[in-house]
């Protein structure tokens, strides 16, 4: 299996084959473009060589022919003048006799460095020339060098022996050089024929030299445009990918999982591609799972457990934190002769209804109960500062919504009216807690527990006592600030504990109270106070007043009912004024 994954993996088309397929490609374009214009260069540079080094030169050697033919004939005439002079200059004489014969030797010279020069165009077959034309030039100066020597020569002796004879008239009416002159231009127009092909020369090799440029140019542009076709194409199937992939890692970052890329390519970027749609179907199945999973557990415990270094108390300390227990009054009764489905039905929206304020003010669900909920504030999940205000701002909440709730179950029910005791009791309670992962080897939650646990539980169940709807420790009550308004319930001590602890009972929030609630609790405050003071008339009136103000408040109701059992039966002499409860 392993053999088949590598061979498949060696015969798909990667990125570096691709990119080393174009370099090889533009490399074999530009050796092309460069051995061409090599070539051309070559070519070029042998014409030139052959224009400058044997047509120019042949060029040349005809010129000097014709001058040294026109040398040649001065000289003879310096001959002639130097006879006829009286005396005759016989030196003169014969030093222009020498000029002459040297002369004759020159243009013979010339005449065959031409021709040799013309013979050596046409045999260098590498070159284009009018071969036909070359020849018949070379065949005419062949002629005129043997006609030029032959005239020369019998001119020369004719005129010496008319010299000699002293028949200077008829020697200097010799001097007329009529076939000299026809000789002469018989190579001028050699010359002129010889400078026309110099000029064919040299146009042919401007045009082979322009050729040679052209198509360097195109070879040139032809191995751009290749190479630009190729890299926009390869670029055009890396970059497309590449522009997908993270136009999807964008879509990761801002949480949508719902999209995967299309994969169009074989080579890296369609692996990175797979993987990252793999990725994303992993994370995709870990949302659901969070999701799931933050029906049972709160998410951001959820989250915690997931990355434990934002839980620092995962391993378990000790913090304060605030508590909360919540339970309905009569649920038990009222559940009784419901269906599984109704009940199902029932508890669910109440347990909705009620945890909607926990949530929204940053509470942690720690747990359900059967009716009951426990809940909690506290780093890291709340500030410090700001948990016990929410806990008592959420407990306005819950209460209100609780009334609301009674009258959303008869339609849930299907009855015309439910239990009049059907109310939301609430118990607080802030203190310090050990806070962590809790749990066996089999099973692990993320609590609390400890005292303000227990306390807030107690409080929870004292509401029963004082017919209350809500009951706070004194330590959430001053936390809360002016958050609330609250009223001194009473001193307990709650089973469990032995020290009295000082019991609020929330009435709602601050600046929302009637003027009818702000005379309850003056009433009340000082009913209490002469309750602790065993003035027992003065508390009785004091919580009668306050009964006036608010007819039916269940706490000023049972404080005087306990009034007048201690009028009766007064406690004893060492009593402290707290209130113990026997019962969890």
């Amino acid at each position: 299996m392993t053999v088949l994954l590598d061979q498949k993996s060696m015969l798909r088309p990667t990125i570096r084959k691709r990119i080393l397929g174009i370099a090889i490609g533009l490399i074999f374009l530009m050796a092309i473009t460069s051995a061409l214009s090599t070539v051309m260069t070559r070519k070029i540079a042998h014409q030139l060589d052959e224009f400058s080094g044997k047509y120019v030169e042949a060029y040349g050697h005809l010129a000097r022919m014709n001058i040294r033919s026109l040398e040649q004939a001065l000289a003879l005439r310096r001959i002639v003048i130097g006879r006829m002079q009286s005396p005759p200059d016989m030196a003169f004489s014969a030093d222009q006799r020498k000029v002459y014969e040297a002369k004759g030797q020159e243009i013979e010279q010339e005449a065959q460095a031409a021709r040799a020069l013309i013979n050596a165009i046409m045999d260098d077959v590498s070159t284009e020339s009018d071969n036909a034309r070359l020849g018949r030039i070379d065949d005419r100066i062949e002629r005129v060098t043997i006609d030029l020597r032959r005239y020369l020569g019998e001119e020369y002796k004719r005129l010496l022996s008319l010299l000699d004879a002293g028949n200077f008239v008829e020697a200097r009416a010799s001097l007329t050089d009529t076939l000299r002159d026809e000789l002469n231009q018989r190579i001028e127009d050699i010359r002129t024929d010889m400078l026309a092909q110099v000029r064919s020369d040299a146009v042919m090799t401007m045009r082979d030299q322009k050729t040679a440029i052209v198509i360097s140019v195109v070879l040139t542009l032809l191995a751009g445009i290749l190479g630009l076709m190729f890299s926009l194409f390869i670029s055009t199937g890396i970059t497309g990918p590449v522009r997908r992939l993270l136009e999807g890692t964008r879509a990761v970052e801002a949480g949508r999982l719902d999209g995967s890329i299309d994969v169009t390519t074989r080579d890296e970027i369609g692996q990175l591609t797979t993987a990252f749609n793999n990725m994303v179907e992993q994370l995709r199945h870990k949302e659901r799972l969070r999701e799931t999973f933050g029906r049972y557990v709160d998410p951001r415990v959820v989250e915690g457990l997931i990355d434990p270094q934002s839980l620092a108390a995962s391993s378990g300390e000790r913090r304060v934190m605030t508590v909360l227990f919540c339970d309905m009054k009569g649920f038990t009764s009222l559940s009784e002769g419901m269906t599984p489905q109704g009940l199902v039905k029932v508890m669910n929206h109440y347990l909705s209804t009620m945890s909607g304020p926990i949530r929204s003010h940053r509470g942690i669900i720690d747990k359900y109960i059967g009716d009951a909920i426990m809940a909690y504030w506290g780093p890291p999940f709340t500030e410090h500062s700001e948990q016990a205000r929410l806990a008592c701002l959420a407990a306005v909440e819950m209460a209100d919504r609780g009334k609301a709730l009674r009258t959303e179950l008869p339609e849930l029910l299907g009855v015309r009216t439910v239990p009049s005791d059907c109310e939301v009791r609430i118990g607080i309670a802030t203190g310090e807690v050990l806070v962590g992962s809790i749990g066996s080897e089999f099973m692990m939650s993320y609590t609390v527990m400890g005292d303000a646990v227990n306390l807030a539980s107690r409080l929870e169940n004292a509401n029963k006592i004082y017919g209350s709807h809500s009951l706070a420790s004194e330590p959430a009550i001053i936390a809360a600030g002016d958050a609330v308004e609250a009223r001194e319930i009473d001193r307990l001590v709650v089973a469990g504990q032995t020290r009295p602890e000082a019991v609020f009972e929330i009435i709602g929030r601050a600046g929302e109270l009637t003027e009818k609630q702000l005379e309850l609790l003056a009433r009340y405050a000082e009913g209490l106070a002469a309750y602790r003071a065993r003035r027992w008339d003065d508390a009785r009136r004091a919580f009668q007043a306050a009964l006036e103000a608010v007819p039916g408040d269940e706490p000023s109701n049972a404080m005087a009912q306990r009034v007048e059992n201690f009028q009766a039966n007064p406690p004893a002499a060492d009593w402290d004024g707290a209130w113990r409860l026997d019962q969890k």
